[in-house]
C-alpha cells in the first residue's frame, strides 16, 4: 500500500515538473519572439523615436528687406543679433529650471513663465525669452551648459535703424505679431514669434517687407550639443524697397524744427506726381527701442508722454488750419462766382456780421482778393463767409483735398473735418446757422485739417487742379529686379468739381504776393525762385477760454502753419509745415525756407544748405503755459 502511494506521489511530480517545463519553454519562446519582434522587426520605427530624443527643428528667422531712399542711400537695414530660447518638452524640473534661468539672467522670474506660458502649444520648438540678449547673458548661459541643456542660443536678423529717430513715424517700427493680430487675422501666415511690421511703412508694406523663414534639423547629446546637421532650408530675404524720400530733405527738415526750437510735422511732396519727398512728425521716438522688444516701463513712459511722440502728427493730428483755409474761401468764392477779381472789402480793424463785431488783426483799408490773401485781412473774408453758404465752402474745400482721406500708402490716417448742414444736423441733430460760417472763414470755429491734407491742398493748386494721392513707395526688388510703381493718381475720392485755370491763376498770383511782396510769409522767400505760400495762426482755445485758464498746465499757444509751392509758374516743390505751440505762422516759413533751399541745391548740383545759425533762435516748448493777457484780436490773421 506504501509503495504504491509512493509511486503514485512521483507520478505526480513527474508531471508537474514536465508542466513547469513546457510553461517555461512557452515563457522564454514568448519573450524571445518580443525580443525578436522590437529589435529586429520593429527595429527602424524604435530607432526613429530613440533618435527624435536626440532631434531639434531650428527655425532660421529670414531679413526682413532692406529699405532705401530715392537716391538709394539705406534708410532701413538689419543686424545680427543674439536669442535665448528654450526647449520646453526638454526640461525636466520646470520651475527649478526657470527660477535658475533668471537668476542667471538677471530676469524677474515671472517674466520668463509669462514667455513660456504665453506659447505653451508650441513645447516642441524653441521659445525666445529674452530677445536681443547682450554678450554676458550669452556667456552665463554658455557656461552652464550641463546645468540648462534645454536652452539654445539663436543668431536672428534684427531690425536696424541708422539714423535713430530720423523719420521715426514714416518708418514705423516692428514687434512680435500678437495673439490679438493672430485672431484678428491682420497677418496671414504668420504664427506666434514673428516679427512684424507693427506701424508705418514697416506695417503697411509688412507682406513685401517679411521674408519666409527657413529651417535647420539637427541632433544633439544628452547635454544639448549639436552632433550632426541633418538638413536646412536656408532663408528667403524679404522685398527690397526703394520709397521716394529724399534723405536730405528729410534731414532738412527735422534739423530746421531742431534750430527753430519748436516741434510740430512737415510734409513736402512733389505735386505732379505726388511723391512723397518729406514727412515728418516731432518730437519722435528711437525705433530702434523696438526692434529687440521694448520694455514695460520705456512702453509706459512713451504713452503717458504729454507731447505724445508715438502720435504721427502729419497724418493724425487735426487743427484748426487758421489763415491757411483763406485760400480754400477764395476758391470757392471766385468758382461760385459771388464775387470776381475787382471785388473789394473796407477792413476798419474788422466788421459786424449778424449782429456780432469780429475783429480783424490791424485795419486794412480797402483791399481786394490780392491784397487780402497778402496781408491776411480777416474782415475781406468774414465778408465772404457771409456771402457764402457753408455747403459751398465744403464742396470746394474738399475739391482742394481738406476734410478727405488722402489715400497715402500709410497705416491710420484720419479725416480732417469741413463743415457742412449735414454734417452738423448727423452729428448733433441740429442746424447750420449762418454765424457759424464767419468762425469757419478764417480758419477757426469747426473746421480741422490734417497737416497732409494741406499738402494736397497745395499740391492742387501748383499742378493745375489734380488732386494726387501721396504716395510712399516707388519701387520694390523680389531679386528678379526693380518694380516700379505707379505714381500720379487721383485721389481717394475724386474731386466733386473742377476747379478752373483762371481761379487757380489769382490764387497762386496772390499766393505769390504772399511771400515776394509785403506779405505775412516773407521769410519763406527765396531770390529768383517765385516762392508761393501762405501763413496761418491757429488759436488752441478761444480768447475767453485763454482767461478762464490762468495757471493750466496745458501749453495754450497758438499754432503756426506755412503752407508752399515753388516755383509758381511750374512748381516742382509743394507742401506745409505746422509749428506746434509756435505762436506765429511766419516761423514756419522759416523752416520751409531752408527745405525749399535744400531741394534746389541738391537739383543744381550745388553744396547744400546747413542751419549753423538757428532759423529761430528759441526756448524748447515748456510742459505747462501760463497764458498771457489777451490784448491781441482773434486768430487767424498769419
Amino acid at each position: 500500500m506504501e509503495v504504491r502511494h509512493s509511486v503514485h506521489v512521483v507520478a505526480r511530480t513527474r508531471r508537474l515538473l514536465v508542466g513547469f517545463q513546457v510553461f517555461t519553454a512557452f515563457v522564454f519562446a514568448g519573450l524571445l519572439m518580443s525580443f525578436w519582434y522590437f529589435q529586429v522587426g520593429q527595429h527602424s520605427k524604435y530607432l526613429a523615436m530613440a533618435e527624435n530624443n536626440h532631434q531639434r527643428h531650428y527655425a532660421l528667422r529670414a531679413p526682413r528687406g532692406v529699405v532705401f531712399d530715392r537716391d538709394g542711400r539705406v534708410l532701413i537695414e538689419n543686424r545680427n543679433s543674439l536669442n535665448i530660447a528654450l526647449v520646453r518638452d526638454q526640461m525636466n524640473n520646470v520651475e527649478h529650471s526657470l527660477d535658475s534661468l533668471a537668476e542667471v539672467l538677471d530676469l524677474d522670474a515671472q517674466v520668463v513663465r509669462e514667455a513660456l506660458l504665453s506659447r505653451s502649444n508650441e513645447s516642441h520648438r524653441p521659445i525666445v525669452i529674452v530677445r536681443d540678449a547682450s554678450l554676458a547673458q550669452v556667456a552665463a548661459v554658455s557656461a552652464r551648459r550641463l546645468e540648462f541643456p534645454s536652452v539654445i542660443v539663436e543668431q536672428t536678423p534684427a531690425r536696424h535703424y541708422p539714423s535713430d529717430k530720423l523719420a521715426a513715424h514714416l518708418f514705423g517700427y516692428v514687434g512680435e505679431v500678437t495673439n490679438q493680430q493672430l485672431l484678428l487675422a491682420k497677418f496671414d501666415n504668420h504664427r506666434s514669434g514673428d516679427i512684424v511690421g507693427q506701424s508705418g511703412v514697416e506695417l503697411r508694406y509688412d507682406n513685401l517687407l517679411m521674408g519666409i523663414d527657413g529651417s535647420r534639423h539637427v541632433t544633439v547629446n544628452s547635454l544639448g550639443r549639436e552632433i550632426k546637421a541633418l538638413g536646412e532650408v536656408l532663408p528667403i530675404e524679404g522685398n527690397h524697397l526703394q520709397l521716394t524720400i529724399d534723405y536730405d530733405l528729410q534731414r532738412a527738415v527735422e534739423d530746421a524744427f531742431q534750430h527753430a526750437g519748436f516741434t510740430g510735422a512737415a510734409v513736402v511732396m512733389d505735386p505732379s506726381s505726388g511723391e512723397l519727398l518729406s514727412l515728418v512728425s516731432l518730437p519722435a521716438y528711437d525705433p530702434n527701442a523696438f526692434s529687440s522688444g521694448i520694455d514695460l516701463d520705456s512702453w509706459a513712459r512713451l504713452n503717458s508722454d504729454a507731447h505724445r511722440p508715438l502720435q504721427n502728427r502729419a497724418l493724425q493730428g487735426r487743427y484748426a488750419p487758421g489763415s491757411t483755409f483763406k485760400i480754400a474761401m477764395a476758391v470757392a468764392a471766385l468758382e461760385e462766382g459771388v464775387i470776381d477779381s475787382d471785388f473789394e472789402v473796407s477792413c476798419r480793424g474788422g466788421g459786424t456780421f449778424y449782429g456780432r463785431f469780429f475783429r480783424c488783426h490791424t485795419t486794412h483799408g480797402r483791399v481786394g482778393l490780392d491784397e487780402a490773401l497778402e496781408k491776411s485781412c480777416n474782415t475781406y473774408f468774414y465778408t465772404l463767409g457771409e456771402k457764402l453758404d457753408i455747403d459751398q465752402i465744403s464742396k470746394w474745400s474738399r475739391a482742394l483735398g481738406l476734410g478727405e482721406i488722402t489715400g497715402i500708402d500709410l497705416p491710420f490716417e484720419v479725416q480732417g473735418i469741413v463743415p457742412s448742414r449735414a454734417w452738423k444736423r448727423d452729428i448733433s441733430g441740429e442746424r447750420w446757422y449762418p454765424g457759424e460760417t464767419i468762425s469757419v472763414a478764417i480758419g477757426q470755429g469747426q473746421v480741422s485739417v490734417t497737416p497732409i491734407s494741406l499738402a494736397v491742398m497745395m499740391s492742387t493748386l501748383a499742378n493745375g487742379g489734380d488732386r494726387v494721392t501721396p504716395q510712399l513707395l516707388k519701387a520694390y526688388n523680389d531679386g528678379t529686379g526693380w518694380r516700379q510703381m505707379r505714381l500720379g493718381a487721383r485721389g481717394a475720392a475724386s474731386s466733386p468739381a473742377p476747379i478752373s485755370q483762371e481761379t487757380i491763376g489769382k490764387v497762386m498770383q496772390s499766393l505769390w504776393m504772399v511771400v515776394n511782396r509785403e506779405g505775412t510769409g516773407r521769410r519763406g522767400r527765396i531770390e529768383g525762385r517765385d516762392v508761393v505760400g501762405k501763413t496761418g495762426t491757429a488759436q488752441v482755445i478761444s480768447l475767453a477760454g485763454r482767461d478762464a485758464s490762468v495757471g493750466s498746465e496745458r501749453d495754450l499757444r497758438d499754432h503756426g502753419w506755412f503752407v508752399f509751392a515753388a516755383p509758381r509758374d511750374n512748381p516742382e516743390i509743394a507742401g506745409v509745415v505746422f509749428g506746434e505751440h509756435s505762436e506765429h505762422g511766419y516761423l514756419a516759413a522759416s523752416i520751409a525756407r531752408h527745405v525749399m533751399e535744400t531741394f534746389f541745391a541738391k537739383r543744381d548740383g550745388r553744396t547744400l544748405p546747413n542751419l549753423t545759425v538757428p532759423v529761430q533762435v528759441r526756448q524748447p516748448i515748456p510742459t505747462f503755459n501760463t497764458p498771457s493777457p489777451n490784448t491781441r484780436p482773434n486768430a487767424g490773421g498769419g
